[in-house]
């Protein structure tokens, strides 16, 4: 009498990262990708077809993040009313929630070494869709400014928001207020005189940031 083939689970692309970030919390770096598909029974063809190397997967995760904010974003239906300002503070607001629910892992991916250029090559992808997303931004506020002298310099903002974004990721992960409320405030803070520099209006909150950072490091 023929037998029926035991159903098997098709192990998907959220799976693995799943395995994965659980994995190095628990055990570590895996070796290879042999061994870390072997511990995990995942089959080292599947594991390809999502990722070309564990580097690769790690940089992955990243990209998943801001995919996962974006996704958030997109189901809020007041968001495409927003000003720019009100955007980029609900999205930075939204992503380090994000961060915060896997903060045991960031902290892990974000100290594997003391070379902060070997950390930051994990980030080149979300660098990316970070600098797009800030373009995007500027480029929508220049559409209601006529003059030529009053838009605000693609290129120089949309760089200016991943720095901004790395100086807000150093904030939090140093951070160890409750709730982490002190991020939400270097959040307002920094969106605010970013804006007020490019809006030529930079005085006060750039004293209130600069107030703000120095208690934070003498606390």
């Amino acid at each position: 009498m023929a037998t029926k083939a035991k159903a098997t689970k098709k192990i998907t692309k959220s799976d693995i990262v799943s395995l994965y970030m659980e994995y190095v919390l628990m055990e570590g770096v895996p070796k290879s990708v042999f061994s870390f598909c072997k511990e995990n029974e995942i089959e080292e063809a599947v594991f390809y077809q999502y990722f070309g190397s564990l580097e690769g997967l790690k940089k992955s995760i990243w990209i998943d993040f801001y995919v996962y904010v974006e996704d958030l974003l997109g189901k809020n239906a007041d968001y495409e009313n927003y000003s720019s300002r009100e955007k980029l503070l609900t999205f930075y607001f939204t992503f380090f929630e994000m961060l915060t629910a896997n903060r045991s892992y960031v902290l892990w991916a974000l100290s594997q070494t003391e070379n902060k250029l070997e950390n930051l090559k994990q980030l080149s992808g979300l660098r990316k869709k970070v600098v797009a997303y800030g373009k995007e931004l500027v480029e929508l506020d220049n559409e209601d400014k006529k003059l030529k002298i009053t838009k605000k310099p693609v290129l120089i903002v949309s760089e200016a928001t991943w720095v901004q974004f790395l100086f807000l990721l150093k904030f939090w992960k140093d951070d160890e207020s409750a709730g982490f409320e002190k991020t939400d405030v270097a959040i307002e803070k920094s969106v605010n005189t970013v804006f007020d520099i490019f809006d030529n209006t930079p005085l006060d909150n750039i004293l209130d940031l600069g107030k703000f950072l120095w208690k934070e490091r003498m606390a």
